[in-house]
């Protein structure tokens, strides 16, 4: 039955070419950064995460836009009174103004939290980077350090230290708190530069010539980055509350310092009372949400999954 099938062609000039044989895809190739943009963009819990942390940003970097008040000049006569003109939020029991306290005490809190997750981006990506790509020795030496850190919870080794560091400014804080917080860094950095590695690209470049360190800098690391970014995003938040709980239990920034984690510890025993614990309270709340939407919003559009769709 075979032998009596017969198969015939039709010359080329004679085959009709369809119009979407014959159309080429005109758009640019895109990176992954310019795709994430496009669908931030879109985004509205990544815009209005943006939003509140501009005003956030406004707040602390040019607090006397917002009020002309001293937060640190406090009216004894004036404790505990309520609402009045330039006033607000009133006065806490030592006559401070907790409108001032509450829109200067940003600029504390904000500063460990950026300064924090900047130099956990640094060091935590610099290690997990050195460490998934060159392997061998030099892995086994920072993931055993990485889990000694690891194994330590971060506010208690917090506690302990700053009550021996007392008093302690901000850097003090911010050294503290990357010191146990850097392996979640290395940790995914090593993961995505071991994957990252692997690529055809990495082998292109190293076929072409390129150093270890150059194809490391140049094509590893820019194509591995996104989950440590986004994992600095959320951390950022983490860092702020930490910073207030902190200084909530007394072993934090100083008193001189004004924060808002102090002003809720000044103002706890007066919650049945008076609201002037909610003010702080809802600014870190509004703050640290914003920043953890921001870090959601940005996972999101670095997905792999959300870019097929």
């Amino acid at each position: 039955m075979h032998d009596k099938q017969q198969h015939f062609v039709a010359p080329a000039d004679e085959v009709e070419v369809l119009a979407t044989d014959r159309v080429l895809d005109k758009g640019t190739p895109t990176s992954i950064w310019g795709d994430a943009w496009r669908r931030l963009r879109r985004n509205p819990v990544f815009l209005v995460s943006v939003v509140l942390i501009v005003f956030v940003m406004l707040v602390v970097l040019w607090p006397s836009l917002f009020t002309s008040q001293d937060p640190r000049l406090c009216l004894g006569e004036f404790g505990m009174d309520g609402p009045r003109e330039g006033h607000p939020f009133g006065f806490d029991k030592q006559g401070c103004d907790v409108y001032a306290r509450t829109i200067y005490g940003a600029r504390a809190s904000v500063s460990v939290g950026i300064a924090s997750a900047m130099l956990f981006l640094l060091v935590g990506g610099i290690l997990g980077a050195i460490s998934g790509f060159y392997g061998g020795l030099l892995d086994t030496i920072v993931s055993r350090i990485a889990e000694i850190f690891y194994a330590i919870p971060m506010v208690l080794a917090a506690i302990v230290l700053l009550q021996l560091l007392r008093p302690a400014g901000i850097m003090t804080v911010v050294a503290i708190l990357v010191a146990f917080t850097w392996p979640q860094a290395a940790r995914i950095t090593r993961g995505a530069v071991i994957e990252a590695k692997n690529s055809e690209y990495v082998t292109a470049a190293k076929a072409l010539g390129v150093s270890r360190l150059g194809t490391l800098m140049k094509h590893v690391l820019p194509n591995s980055a996104s989950p440590l970014i986004v994992v600095a995003t959320i951390w950022l938040g983490v860092f702020i509350v930490t910073e207030a709980t902190l200084s909530y239990l007394g072993v934090g920034l100083p008193p001189s310092i004004v924060s808002w984690g102090a002003d809720i510890d000044r103002a706890k025993t007066e919650i049945r009372t008076s609201p002037i614990l909610f003010y702080p309270a809802t600014a870190l709340a509004i703050t640290v949400l914003s920043f953890i939407m921001l870090g959601d919003a940005v996972r999101d559009a670095l997905d792999p999954k959300e870019r097929t769709r």
